[in-house]
């Protein structure tokens, strides 16, 4: 499970180095833009797999399954890790997540979220002061859970 957060650099080339706790798991990964935020997703090759055969199984004449399989198996991109446990983001996904030097890499689970300090700042501040209206709006099943 990845969690947590790290704050690192982008270096001018585009590359990214992970933290080195999760390099060894990590040999191969797949990068794609998240559709609902101004982020990019990070998985391990093979828990893309999995998710890339259900999107793909999807109907092809459901417009919004359309526009999922469109944009994120569209922009899926595998990279490999360098021998200094880097990983080198292609502009596209750099522009489209408005990356710039300094990254927030924040563990969600079973992927990554790649997001620029700037916008990470702003939407955490947002979730936090969230209100209650919204929180009201959770899941049955997050409403149950304990914390």
């Amino acid at each position: 499970m990845y969690r947590g957060i790290s704050a690192i650099n982008l270096d001018e080339k585009g590359r990214i180095a992970l933290p080195t706790r999760y390099r060894d798991e990590l040999d191969a990964v797949v990068v794609t833009i998240d559709t609902e935020e101004t982020c990019l997703l990070m998985y391990p090759q093979s828990e893309w797999e999995d998710i890339e055969e259900k999107i793909a199984a999807l109907p092809s004449f459901n417009p919004a399954a359309r526009r999922v399989q469109r944009l994120l198996i569209g922009h899926a991109t595998e990279l490999n890790l360098d021998n200094n446990g880097r990983i080198l983001l292609p502009q596209l996904l750099r522009d489209y997540a408005g990356l710039e030097k300094q990254i927030m890499l924040v563990g969600q689970g079973k992927k990554f979220e790649i997001w620029g300090a700037s916008v990470w700042e702003m939407r955490r501040k947002e979730w936090l002061n969230a209100s209650t209206t919204e929180a009201e709006a959770l899941p049955v099943e997050l409403q149950i859970l304990s914390l």
